[in-house]
């Protein structure tokens, strides 16, 4: 039975099967093959095209563009591969609006860019959906190497490590491959499952051979695999989550944004997720946003983001803020949480208004409460199970720019490693080097 929308607590079903369906449908839908076309004509095709330099990746923009305006999409794809093998999930995931297309010239001109990112979506899904893979392997090298995580960063080592003839095992903690894209990305920037779509056709390439249920420091060992492999990489992520230091944070419903995230990712239904009437995210990044709009889309009354500092200080980029509000968030600037209130369950949070001075955060002394029946926190994960062999820096393991940790024969990469932003697109670049820097290492 559906449960009314304004059922007070947590409960499952606040919408019927069809409101959800309606709700969680692809945020940005993609193009039609003649959309795409007027799209890549607004292209000035820049020499020194800005946008390459902005990319993590740094994909030849103008050419992929052009490319589609030639309609030849599948060459389009192609380059894009060449520097992206996940190119198709970058496009629905990546802050293109803080990257390429902020430094996109009809951004600066008319305030309105190239849709670098729709054009590469259009691009790649054209491709794939022909299912044959776009790449052969090289010769077998003879060389073995343990891949460890089977996400972002992982997969793009694993592909260009067999593309260049390495026999690669990847090992991944889970039940499913994927990582951050088939755990952690809000479920309607990435439907009809395309992380596993993505997977499975990227595994395609041949000599890569995925392990299930396999982590570090628990069925692992990186001195065995470094002892056994010609090489390892390191792609195991952040599987931390920071602690809320305040009084009440063990109350029943407060939970972490990332573990509400993924259980609506895996869920059969997406009625069977519970959710609050009333629900505050407590953070101010991406997983802040997806889990504050996926409340409201699942059926939540009242939904508030709160974050401690300015709204000018929030990693969440515009666009997303912007897309929170627009789907009926509220943002709390300047919000501390100082307790959780409630006899049990959790029914409201104190906050304590703050201000930035010369000093750094400071509180105000005035106070407010919101009222909560679900607090989701979204403060930053953290690096679980790194050896001690491995030196860390800012709670990351320290690698040289090409991913080699202090550890013979062993690199790392993506969310785990410390450089770098917290971005899909930026762990794909850090595991391509790394596999670039493998190879060369093993190859004389």
């Amino acid at each position: 039975m559906t449960a009314n929308p304004h059922t007070p607590g947590v409960v499952n079903a606040r919408l019927s099967e069809d409101e959800l369906a309606a709700n969680f449908t692809d945020l940005h839908a993609p193009y039609e093959v003649h959309e795409a076309r007027v799209a890549a004509d607004r292209c000035y095709f820049c020499h020194d095209a800005p946008c390459i330099t902005a990319c993590p990746t740094s994909i030849d923009i103008p050419l992929f563009i052009r490319q589609i305006a030639t309609d030849t999409p599948e060459a389009a794809a192609k380059t894009i591969f060449d520097q992206n093998i996940l190119g198709g999930m970058c496009a629905r995931v990546c802050p293109t609006e803080t990257l390429c297309e902020e430094a996109c010239v009809r951004e600066a001109a008319e305030g309105k860019p190239v849709e670098i990112g729709r054009l590469q979506r259009h691009a790649t899904d054209t491709l794939m959906a022909q299912g044959a893979h776009p790449y052969t392997r090289a010769a077998e090298t003879g060389k073995r190497i343990a891949v460890l995580g089977a996400g972002p960063a992982g997969l793009a080592c694993a592909h260009r490590l067999a593309l260049k003839g390495h026999a690669v095992d990847l090992f991944d903690a889970n039940t499913k491959p994927g990582g951050l894209n088939e755990y952690g990305i809000a479920t309607y920037k990435t439907v009809n499952d395309f992380a596993q779509a993505e997977v499975d056709w990227l595994l395609k390439i041949g000599g890569i051979t995925l392990h299930q249920g396999q982590a570090l420091g628990r069925e692992l060992d990186l001195t065995k695999l470094a002892a056994e492999y010609d090489a390892v990489f390191l792609g195991i992520g952040l599987a931390g989550v920071n602690a809320l230091a305040v009084e009440g944070a063990d109350k029943e419903n407060v939970a972490d944004a990332v573990e509400f995230i993924a259980s609506l990712r895996q869920a059969e239904a997406k009625s069977d997720v519970p959710v609050g009437r009333r629900v505050v995210v407590i953070g101010g990044g991406m997983t802040a946003v997806d889990a504050a709009v996926q409340s409201r889309l699942l059926g939540a009354e009242d939904v508030t983001i709160a974050y401690r500092r300015d709204k000018s200080a929030m990693s969440a980029s515009l666009f997303e803020q912007e897309l929170a509000t627009a789907k009926g968030v509220r943002i709390l600037y300047n919000a501390q949480p100082k307790r959780i209130l409630g006899n049990g369950a959790c029914v409201g949070v104190e906050f304590a208004y703050t201000e930035s001075g010369p000093d750094g955060l400071r509180e105000t002394g005035e106070t407010r409460v919101v009222a909560a029946d679900q607090v989701l926190r979204a403060i930053g994960q953290t690096l679980e199970g790194a050896p001690e062999a491995l030196t860390i820096t800012g709670g990351k393991i320290a690698v040289s720019e090409t991913g080699r940790t202090d550890m013979p024969s062993v690199w790392a990469g993506g969310d785990c490693a410390a450089g770098g932003e917290d971005l899909t697109v930026t762990a794909v670049a850090e595991g391509r080097d790394a596999a670039e820097d493998i190879h060369a290492s093993l190859m004389g």
